[in-house]
């Protein structure tokens, strides 16, 4: 059974930082693709970050690049997401996916999801 856990939600100030966590197991993890994602309320979900396990390929949506680093521990089965510089509008639910990696960023590919993280960045 694929199991994703995030962990590391919370609420900071406008300018401070966050690490997210997404814990995976019952999967060959070098095999795929990591994404985060999130949703605020009345918003469409949408991709933040990614990385293909295998190559260390790494992909970011442009109103976080400079801002935010995604990493993975591959022993550990885990990938994180370091946020820096926070601001209000990054406030959202984020959920980390399993995708194929040639479907990085691409959020109507991803096959497994986890239950999400809020994350509240208050001004």
């Amino acid at each position: 059974e694929v199991q994703l856990v995030e962990s590391g939600g919370g609420l900071v100030q406008a300018g401070g930082s966050l690490r997210l966590s997404c814990a995976a197991s019952g999967f060959t993890f070098d095999d795929y693709a990591i994404g985060w994602f999130r949703q605020a309320p009345g918003k469409e979900r949408e991709e933040v970050s990614c990385i293909v396990i295998s190559d260390g390929s790494i992909y970011y949506t442009d109103s976080v690049r400079g801002r935010f680093t995604i990493s993975s521990d591959n022993a550990k089965n885990t990938v994180y997401l370091q946020m820096n510089s926070l601001k209000p509008e990054d406030t959202g639910v984020y959920y980390c996916a399993t995708a194929r990696p040639e479907f990085c960023m691409v959020v109507t590919k991803t096959l497994d999801w986890g239950p999400g993280t809020q994350v509240t960045v208050s001004s």
